[in-house]
């Protein structure tokens, strides 16, 4: 009985604090916002991504010659953080901190942006995967076309720092 009890009560918990993808994307976004502003300067404002994304080009120096690369890269990172959003990745991935599964940048700084890599990482998300961040596994994504897995994957190891 008192088994039962405490899995019962240990769900309820676990119920309790999971938040809808909409729900923790918003909290993300917030969190995002927050180590932005206290690490710009107090002139900036930093309340929206698109704010963050000035600050961060504030301090940057350009490079010396724009390519078209750039443009695509940057249509690269958005398509892939669109489909992002709109699958079920934000219930247990965050961009900057690790929930139930690794933060994007830990991600990104593990795995260099190689073909192979892209490649492989597509595959771990349609496929599932446990081991390489802990023991939770990752659920499949079988829906996902291979194209769009492969889409999310490069805007994640766009994050490396």
């Amino acid at each position: 009985m008192k088994r039962t009890l405490f899995v019962l009560g240990c769900l309820a918990i676990f119920m309790a604090s999971c938040a809808s993808p909409e729900e923790r994307a918003a909290a993300n976004k917030a969190a995002d916002s927050a180590k932005a502003s206290t690490s710009a300067p107090a002139t900036e404002a930093a309340a929206t991504p698109a704010a963050t994304d000035t600050a961060a080009k504030a301090t940057t120096p350009a490079p010396a010659a724009t390519t078209p690369a750039a443009p695509a890269a940057a249509a690269e990172k958005s398509k892939g953080e669109a489909l992002i959003a709109k699958a079920d990745c934000l219930a247990c991935h965050s961009k900057t901190q690790k929930l139930v599964g690794p933060a994007y940048v830990n991600v990104a700084g593990k795995y260099p942006a190689t073909d192979e890599n892209i490649e492989h990482l597509a595959d771990k998300i349609i496929a599932g995967g446990q081991g390489v961040w802990g023991a939770i596994p990752m659920t499949p994504h079988p829906t996902l076309s291979k194209d769009d897995a492969k889409e999310m994957v490069k805007y994640i190891l766009s994050l490396k720092k």
